[in-house]
């Protein structure tokens, strides 16, 4: 479960920032996720219960936004969002495209007191 560690660094980075501007305590963390990062927000939220206790983020909100996947088709120029890592362009079939959008890990922002 590589979500642990995942969550581990976003509330290290959290925590290095929120001490940085003198904050007693995390009230929020902003996450966009990728639908194609391979990330389970379900394992995530539950490493972030498990390790945001005894921190300045207890008691925190996670909030996630998911981006959705968006591909190029190589050999038509088509833009499209796949339902799966397998689909194939909608308009020529094509299973040669660029990926865009759909991996991000960001930790956006954050709220502190």
């Amino acid at each position: 479960m590589h979500e642990l560690s995942i969550m581990e660094n976003i509330l290290e980075i959290a925590a290095r920032h929120a001490q940085a501007s003198e904050a007693a305590k995390i009230h929020r963390i902003s996450l966009r996720i990728g639908e194609m990062s391979g990330v389970s927000l379900e394992a995530l939220e539950f490493a972030f219960d498990v390790l945001s206790k005894d921190t300045m983020a207890e008691g925190a909100e996670l909030v996630v936004e998911t981006v959705p996947a968006r591909c190029t088709c190589e050999a038509c120029g088509t833009t499209y969002e796949p339902s799966d890592i397998l689909a194939g362009c909608p308009s020529c079939g094509g299973y040669r495209s660029t990926l865009l959008q759909g991996r991000e890990l960001e930790l956006v922002s954050m709220e502190v007191s």
